[in-house]
């Protein structure tokens, strides 16, 4: 089959190839070259790629040209993913594709009580993004009418076979339309997966895909080992006091609430001008908040992954990963926004014991070792608090758990 390597190659409609332009995608990776004309054409589809091969729009883009418009108050598509995070994380990836079309995006996950969902249902729609669980839960309370499906999206396959959630995908395959497009994507391939796509896929195509994130050959890495989030703090007031070539950085965190904390310790110490975007902040305060780091007149924006892609400031000197991200294409997203238009760049990554496991594997995907340096010796070591400390080796156990289902972990040792 002949790669495309052109965003217009393939039948995509002007609205949704403006969006692909403004989410910064140059040009079409190998899973999306393959995939997009596969499932535009109507075949069912197996995809096994890792995070970072921009396997999500290699599924959202076809489906969105697929459904179109608004029509109807039924979900004609269904992307169904294992956690509460991903839902949240492929509903953000829709939206900004489908931002200038009429589409409804509606996104269901448990953990929360379902009123606000049941509403947004009600008010009509045309994609679903939903855990099993949630997407069960109010189909059995007839909150959901199923029949207008014709694609299903299962993404993350290998996660939800570890998981245990093939008992709520049967049943969810047996009460949506049997005529349907379906598409399945999966890192890996593991014999569960395997028989899950024997059981619901017929006559598919499989596309497998080798890591091809690369981060930009401009831009200097640069990785840490910091013990707490304090110390962590510490380092970036060093690094704005004695760095004057810190002079327009963007600071990427994992959450809100760390997000503000930077932005007030940078302002209290007067190491800015700074300001904070995130997901709680209205669209206007953030595209202010853009356009003044844009026009030179901030130092620093302190933002979590929402403002990751599709930023295009072309004078970013550093890019500061104070927590590394846990979904790994971000950080070839983030690190992205240095060394561009040919500037060199730099991006530095500060790790305690708990994120060791995630830079494994975002250095398996960019496919090189990121350089690891000394923390500065004037750095203040704080003590790692009781708090963060039980949360770390939570942590830990968890990957572990992850790694080997049969991991019993340091907290089940001890209740015993």
């Amino acid at each position: 089959m002949n790669s495309a390597a052109d965003w217009n190659d393939f039948k995509l409609n002007k609205q949704l190839l403006d969006a692909v332009k403004d989410a910064g995608f140059q040009h079409p990776t190998e899973i999306q070259q393959k995939c997009i004309p596969l499932i535009t054409g109507g075949q069912h589809v197996i995809g096994i790629a890792q995070t970072g091969t921009g396997k999500t729009a290699a599924y959202l883009l076809p489906v969105l040209l697929k459904i179109r418009y608004a029509q109807g108050n039924d979900a004609r598509a269904l992307v169904l993913v294992p956690t509460k995070e991903l839902v949240v994380q492929v509903a953000g990836q829709t939206r900004a594709l489908a931002k200038y079309t009429d589409l409804r995006v509606v996104e269901i996950y448990g953990g929360v009580g379902p009123k606000a969902q049941i509403e947004r249902i009600q008010a009509g729609l045309d994609l679903l993004i939903a855990t099993p669980g949630r997407f069960l839960e109010l189909y059995q309370r007839n909150e959901l009418t199923v029949k207008q499906i014709k694609t299903l999206v299962l993404d993350e396959a290998d996660r939800m076979m570890d998981m245990g959630f093939m008992p709520q995908l049967r049943k969810i395959f047996e009460v949506i339309p049997a005529k349907r497009q379906n598409v399945l994507f999966s890192a890996t391939f593991p014999e569960k997966v395997e028989r899950l796509a024997q059981e619901f896929l017929d006559f598919s195509v499989r596309i497998e895909i080798t890591p091809q994130a690369t981060v930009a050959v401009k831009v200097a890495q640069e990785l840490y080992h910091v013990p707490n989030a304090v110390t962590k703090i510490n380092f970036l007031e060093h690094l704005f006091t004695k760095d004057t070539q810190l002079n327009r950085v963007m600071i990427f965190t994992r959450t809100k609430e760390m997000a503000n904390q930077i932005y007030r310790f940078l302002d209290r110490k007067k190491l800015g001008p700074v300001k904070v975007i995130h997901s709680n902040k209205g669209q206007n305060t953030r595209i202010n908040a853009m356009n003044e780091f844009k026009e030179g007149k901030l130092r620093v924006l302190v933002s979590t992954d929402v403002a990751s892609r599709g930023i295009d400031v072309t004078n970013v000197s550093h890019v500061i990963n104070f927590d590394v991200p846990i979904q790994y294409e971000d950080y070839v997203h983030r690190t992205g926004r240095t060394g561009r238009a040919l500037q060199d760049g730099k991006a530095i990554t500060l790790v305690t014991d708990a994120e060791k496991y995630h830079i494994e594997r975002i250095e398996k995907i960019i496919r090189e070792k990121i350089p690891v340096r000394k923390l500065p010796r004037e750095i203040p070591m704080a003590e790692t608090s009781y708090e963060e400390a039980q949360a770390m080796a939570r942590e830990i156990d968890r990957q572990k758990r992850y790694e080997d289902p049969e991991f019993k972990g340091a907290f089940h040792e001890k209740k015993n």
